[in-house]
Order: C-alpha cells, then sequence, then structure tokens
C-alpha cells in the first residue's frame, strides 16, 4: 500500500531538507521568468528554440499544472514542469526538469520530484511520466534506481533535431518512463533500497576493452545493457564511438521494450535490468 499522505510529506520534507532547499509551486510571472533563466543556463540552447517560453509556462500554472523550483537562499537552482495527461489516465508527464551544475550532486532533483509526486498524489495523479536519453548514466541511475521508475517504451529521434549545447548533432532517442506513484517498489527506491543487481541476468549488450558496444546474449528472464559511464566525454573525444552507442542501444535495449520486456532497475554496473516475463 502507498504511505499514508504524511509520509509522503514527510519523505519530500527530509529530501528538501538534506539538500539544503526549499521546494514551492509557482504562479506568479517573475518567478516563471527566473524557471526560463535557469533552463537557459543548463542547456544553453539556441534563443530561438528554448525548451519553454514564459507565455506556455504562464498557461500552464494558470490551469493548474505543476510548475515548482527549488531555492537555496532565495537563488533558484532546479525547477521542473509537469502538465496532466488524458483526463482518463490520472497522470502527470513531467516535461523538462533542470537543476543548476553546482546542484546535481547535492540532491537538488531528488527534492523536487519527490515534491513533484506529493503535489501530484494530493491532485488525484497516480503515475508521472516523462522522457529521457537512454545513453546518459546518471540519469539511468536518478531515474531508476533513486526514483524507482519503470520503462516499457523507446521512443526512436522523439524529438528530432534539438540545436542546443547537450543535444546537438546526435539523435533524439528517448525512454519513456512510467512513475507508480503508489507502487510499494517506488516507495522501496525512495528510501534507499532500488533493484541494482538481478541474481542470474545475461549480458545482452557490454562494454569493450576499446569502449565500444559489444553484444552479449539475450536470454532468460532477466537480462542487462550496459552502457557507458559518461557519453558526454565519448561523444567529445570518439564521435564515432558514441554513435556506435547510439545505434547498439537503439538495436538491443529499444528491441527488448518492443518484444514486451520492462525495465525494472538500473545495476551497479552501470546496465539497464530488464524483466522479460516468465515465459521467456
Amino acid at each position: 500500500m502507498i504511505e499514508a499522505a504524511t509520509e509522503v510529506h514527510e519523505v519530500a520534507r527530509s529530501a528538501a531538507e538534506r539538500a539544503g532547499v526549499t521546494v514551492r509551486v509557482l504562479h506568479e510571472l517573475p518567478d516563471l521568468g527566473q524557471i526560463i533563466a535557469l533552463y537557459d543556463q543548463v542547456w544553453r540552447p539556441d534563443p530561438a528554440n528554448r525548451p519553454l517560453n514564459l507565455e506556455l509556462l504562464k498557461v500552464f500554472s494558470h490551469l493548474g499544472s505543476y510548475v515548482g523550483a527549488a531555492y537555496r537562499d532565495e537563488r533558484m537552482v532546479g525547477a521542473t514542469v509537469a502538465f496532466f495527461g488524458p483526463p482518463d489516465t490520472r497522470s502527470l508527464h513531467s516535461h523538462i526538469t533542470g537543476v543548476l551544475p553546482d546542484g546535481q550532486a547535492r540532491g537538488v532533483g531528488f527534492a523536487l520530484k519527490t515534491h513533484q509526486r506529493a503535489w501530484a498524489l494530493d491532485n488525484g495523479v497516480r503515475t508521472v511520466g516523462w522522457t529521457f536519453d537512454p545513453l546518459v548514466s546518471r540519469n539511468a541511475h536518478f531515474n531508476l534506481a533513486k526514483l524507482g521508475a519503470r520503462c516499457r517504451v523507446y521512443l526512436e529521434s522523439f524529438y528530432g533535431d534539438m540545436p542546443d549545447e547537450l543535444n546537438a548533432g546526435d539523435e533524439t532517442d528517448r525512454l519513456l518512463l512510467d512513475w507508480e506513484l503508489a507502487d510499494p517498489a517506488v516507495a522501496r527506491a525512495l528510501d534507499g533500497h532500488p533493484v541494482e543487481r538481478v541474481p542470474g541476468a545475461t549480458v545482452a549488450l557490454d562494454i569493450g576493452a576499446d569502449g565500444r558496444p559489444v553484444p552479449g546474449e539475450v536470454k532468460g528472464r532477466h537480462v542487462e545493457v550496459r552502457i557507458p559511464d559518461d557519453i558526454y566525454a565519448v561523444r567529445k573525444a570518439q564521435p564515432d564511438t558514441a554513435l556506435r552507442w547510439r545505434l547498439a542501444v537503439r538495436d538491443v535495449l529499444g528491441g527488448l521494450l518492443a518484444d514486451g520486456a520492462v525495465i525494472i532497475g538500473f545495476s551497479r554496473d552501470g546496465g539497464y535490468l530488464l524483466d522479460r516475463g516468465e515465459g521467456a
């Protein structure tokens, strides 16, 4: 069973306290403008193609969607924006979350997401979804191990060309996550007990001695798909190897999800842990 509402809010309060931040929902234009400025610092986009603009952010807030930000000493250090899904799904799509670099290792993102979870449950939401690049290891660990999200869908070239500093020149493949807020597995992950190991899992994709992807075997119920520790560094130093990883992960991980597997965790070795079902 899901924790009592007081426990859910206590998780969020404790996460904010550990990160040294205050998280609050925003509505006023000056505050929303700070979110736009923060996202500019994080993604350094083409000014003509920002992740969000102020007018759209104001509409989201006005219509009751989630627009939250984390403050440290009244300085905004992170923000997250989510809007409601189809009426019958009781869901939110968490469209964009950004944290300034000096807050990424200090739990700001975790504080934002636990606050978003508490707010969502208060507002009748049961599932939050969002996308992320399957090659970014730190985000995979955060989303799957720290938060306890799951994944069943691989989206190929989902956003098309994104000319910001982090994505320019690469395919925008994404994983679409399901964060089932009432799932006991989520509560366990938030409490520091994630799925990081599945005994007997076979390695379907590994990292070779030269840093390139090495296909393994897909056998048995549980498999692991490993990825580089820092794809941004690989992309900068060895763009050809980075492209090999994009195509290999698309083929292996995307293929497994298309066949019905579910990503249930992220291993300590830096790999996606998948459950192919009882009949595999």
